[in-house]
């Protein structure tokens, strides 16, 4: 039986990364998933009330760390489905692997680059504004339906559970999470020490 579910996610974060890694691991090797990457501003969850909303921003304006990439990720997912997979991995990558700054369109175009794909496709489709459109959307559907905070969220029917994943590409981590996605009588589970 093919199990849905979604998955928030930001470029700035390291366990949004492992997550990913895990789903996409599990993917490629078989795993009977149907996944659905969902964009989640970070930067948007730190927004002071009555300043504007991150989509609301000109790309790239400060206090909007990670948005143009994440309106990249959305252009790729929209246009070059059947490569998002790379195209998300390789922007992981060059956020915490490289250290680059993904709020630099040169950054984002030699990531789209890396992976086979148009870079000026891409800008020129952020460029348009759908994909700020759709993370705007995505965003507040997210909190408003599921009291979304963080990324990584696993999110299924009613249910979304935040987890943080503490090792990368982990498919048997990512099944764990959700299988617990319908254990609706746990409420919260969180160490207090990680033991490392």
């Amino acid at each position: 039986m093919t199990t849905s579910f979604s998955i928030t996610f930001d470029y700035l974060c390291p366990f949004a990364r492992n997550a990913a890694e895990g789903v996409v691991a599990g993917m490629r090797d078989g795993r009977d998933w149907y996944p659905q990457f969902t964009p989640f501003s970070l930067s948007q969850v730190h927004v002071d009330e009555g300043d504007a909303d991150v989509w609301d921003r000109p790309l790239g304006a400060p206090g909007s760390s990670g948005v143009r990439a994440l309106c990249w990720g959305l252009s790729v997912q929209e246009l070059y489905p059947d490569r998002f997979f790379d195209y998300h991995l390789a922007s992981f990558a060059a956020r915490h692997d490289e250290g680059n700054d993904v709020n630099d369109p040169t950054v984002l175009a030699n990531v789209a680059a890396s992976v086979d794909l148009d870079a000026d496709a891409i800008a020129t489709y952020v460029d348009g504004g759908a994909p700020l459109l759709a993370l705007a959307q995505a965003h507040t559907e997210a909190v408003k339906r599921w009291s979304v905070f963080g990324v990584p969220t696993f999110i299924q029917g009613d249910e979304a559970v935040f987890a943080r994943l503490m090792e990368r590409g982990r498919a048997d981590d990512v099944q764990q999470v959700v299988d617990m996605l319908t254990w609706s009588r746990l409420n919260e589970f969180k160490r207090t020490v990680v033991p490392r």
